[in-house]
């Protein structure tokens, strides 16, 4: 008798880009030792098992693990050995090792090596990492620049205090940023991007979060808090992902993998949540717990250029 098939997550619409992404993004920033170290073969492994799941979206940035995360997932996607049009490949420019620097001629060199390190001819989505610290000025026409040659397919912004994307799609042509993601502020603990997103549908741009556990907060930060709802044999990291996953106007969140264990236990997550759906009880009691903090968690200030 054949196996049933290998149950995999949902694919969602990326803004006006004709892209599909897996509604759980691969974050490849652990790839760069982030957290600790990675072998080659555990890397592999996991990008493997993501892709293998129905996982077609990965994420990664030079500032991770000093450009390491890049020629980690680089040699990992090239030993799937499938069409590079399989999978969809984000990357960022602006925010290096050694600080931030927008300026046209680091963004250009920066693609460059990104592509070399990445082993590709052509990344998906190039966005402005932490466009707060940068300048519309000189980064958006770069990039521009960058999507005429064919280096890149779209451009996206990503930063801290939501009112930066505002900010930046006010003040430049329509249809000019494809992608935005935002982090830390969709899940249980601050979902203030709800409030923006009916704007972010009507400037067309596709919507993308990162950080479900909130850095960590979720997870042991929060674990005496939650201690009782533990106890019971609840899974906080699993039930935070659901929901950064419940609403569908994201298209995917970024969740940091290293391993095949952590891919099977995300990947479980969002075909419970597709088949059987979040549970509401277990949900309403962390938010009880949690709501004098609500909102309140990551609030940060625009620093704008």
């Amino acid at each position: 008798m054949a196996s049933p098939p290998l149950p995999k997550v949902e694919l969602r619409e990326l803004g006006n880009t004709g892209l599909k992404l897996s509604c759980v993004g691969f974050g490849a920033s652990p790839l760069g030792n982030v957290f600790g170290p990675v072998s080659d073969d555990e890397a592999i492994g996991s990008v493997r098992e993501a892709f293998r799941r129905g996982i077609n979206f990965f994420d990664t940035s030079p500032y991770y693990g000093g450009t390491l995360s890049k020629k980690v997932l680089g040699k990992s996607l090239k030993a799937l050995s499938v069409p590079r049009s399989e999978y969809i490949v984000a990357t960022k420019c602006g925010r290096y090792a050694d600080g931030f620097d927008f300026s046209a001629d680091r963004v250009t060199k920066s693609i460059d090596e990104s592509l070399e390190r990445l082993l590709l001819d052509y990344v998906d989505i190039l966005q402005c990492h932490d466009i707060e610290f940068g300048s519309l000025d000189q980064t958006i026409p770069a990039l521009k620049t960058l999507k005429e040659a064919g280096k890149i397919r779209f451009i996206g912004i990503t930063g801290l205090p939501l009112g930066i994307f505002t900010y930046v799609l006010d003040r430049i042509p329509a249809g000019t940023v494809d992608v935005i993601l935002s982090y830390c502020h969709f899940g249980i603990n601050d979902s203030t991007l709800e409030d923006l997103l009916p704007y972010l549908k009507s400037k067309g741009v596709g919507i993308i979060t990162g950080s479900p556990l909130a850095m960590g907060l979720l997870t042991e930060l929060l674990a005496e808090l939650l201690l009782s709802i533990v106890k019971r044999g609840k899974n906080i990291s699993k039930l935070a992902l659901q929901y950064s996953l419940s609403n569908k106007d994201i298209s995917s969140v970024l969740v940091g993998m290293n391993s095949v264990i952590q891919v099977e236990e995300n990947v479980a997550a969002a075909v419970e949540l597709a088949t059987i759906g979040k549970d509401e009880k277990t949900l309403a009691e962390v938010e009880a717990i949690l709501k004098p903090v609500k909102n309140q968690t990551w609030r940060s200030g625009i620093q704008q250029s």
